[in-house]
């Protein structure tokens, strides 16, 4: 299936597996690529994301003084998509949590009756910016861009909500809007009254129309498309940051642009973001507060504005099995001075092993971590990524 027809909720959307054996009893056909059809615009269809790695991080071992030596399963998903008709489908996606079990990451509820206005309902995620639409299996570095996407969610950049979004001008003005369970809804926490966040993003493709499904990105296309895209999105929340007693409304935007360009000599890729987050000059509460967990969605927000920059350039020359794209990637973090939090800067530097777009492919990176007032970081990383 090509880039753009399979899986939604940024889960695989190239060559879904079959339910041959669990539901062949049910299918009055199944076809080659692993859809199971049962009747007209009727189908179930699954998938399998992997990512695993290999760690040697200074200081990192539990000595506290030797290089750490870590294998790590970072990411197991299953990805499951079934249509009731043309205009009516879901999507259930599934990853592991970091105590290693298995958690929802999507389930949506999705009417499509058009190109240019669609309705989700469920968790998701939401309209933000292009790395966390990208989410780890489509950036072009190997590592999630944290430092700098810092927007809200309950787990994975997922938000449970309802969403619309639509695709016009040949597919090449993007929107999406919606509502969402706000940030610290909890006892004691800014928003006991229990506030919606509101969440927004519009891009424009002055060149080809990424070929994504929904509002969803990629960071690269390995040539497949020349894209020169920019967009704006932002979340607001009245009462989003704080406490009880010292509350703040919580606004944040940010603007990336991406430039892909396949050439004679190869594939140059170019992309950038400017992040601005606004706590309203107040101090969060913690992550933990009032027995939070990690997927609460309490605690932890940081006013101040954030930067990324990334290169990327892949040979045409195949080699063995696949291509080489060496890559770079900066980010810069600044808190506002009253957050007490310090300024941080990473850099990686890194070259990925393409031997099937991001269905499959190996990566090389290296890392340096700088934060004000303390000794940099280094890091090596070896990553494997498999789609099926």
């Amino acid at each position: 299936m090509k880039q753009g027809s399979g899986f939604y909720g940024r889960g695989v959307r190239l060559r879904p597996v079959a339910l041959a054996v669990a539901l062949s009893c049910l299918a009055p056909a199944a076809f080659a690529g692993g859809t199971i059809t049962f009747g007209d615009d009727q189908s179930v269809s699954v998938g399998l994301g992997l990512r695993t790695s290999y760690t040697s991080a200074e200081k990192a071992a539990p000595d506290g003084t030797s290089r750490s030596s870590d294998f790590a399963l970072d990411s197991i998903r299953l990805y499951m998509n079934a249509s009731l008709n043309k205009y009516i489908k879901g999507t259930f996606n599934t990853e592991k949590d970091s105590n290693d079990k298995v958690v929802v990451l999507d389930a949506i509820a999705r009417f499509e009756p058009s190109d240019s206005f669609n309705i989700w309902f469920g968790r998701m995620l939401p309209p933000s910016d292009r790395a966390n639409l990208d989410g780890p299996y489509y950036l072009n570095a190997w590592s999630y861009p944290g430092l700098v996407s810092q927007y809200p969610a309950k787990f994975a950049g997922r938000n449970d909500g309802a969403t619309v979004w639509g695709k016009l001008m040949d597919k090449k003005l993007v929107y999406s809007v919606g509502a969402f369970n706000g940030h610290n809804v909890i006892s004691g926490a800014s928003s006991e009254a229990d506030n919606l966040m509101y969440a927004a993003r519009v891009q424009y493709d002055f060149w080809d129309a990424e070929p994504n499904p929904a509002y969803y990105t990629s960071s690269t296309y390995y040539g497949g498309a020349d894209v020169l895209a920019i967009a704006l999105a932002g979340m607001h929340q009245s009462d989003g940051v704080g406490s009880s007693t010292a509350k703040g409304d919580y606004n944040s935007y940010s603007v990336d642009g991406l430039m892909e360009k396949k050439l004679s000599a190869g594939v140059v890729t170019l992309e950038g973001a400017y992040y601005r987050y606004n706590t309203g000059g107040v101090v969060d509460v913690s992550t933990t507060f009032g027995g939070a967990t990690s997927t609460s969605n309490v605690g932890g927000l940081v006013q101040g504005k954030a930067y990324l920059a990334g290169a990327a350039f892949m040979f045409p020359q195949v080699i063995g099995v696949g291509k080489l794209q060496p890559y770079v990637r900066y980010q810069k973090w600044n808190p506002d001075d009253f957050t007490g939090v310090a300024d941080q800067k990473q850099y990686d530097a890194g070259v990925n092993y393409i031997i099937d777009g991001h269905n499959a492919r190996v990566s090389a990176t290296f890392t340096r971590n700088s934060t004000a007032n303390a000794a940099d970081t280094h890091k090596f990383v070896v990553g494997l990524q498999l789609q099926f």
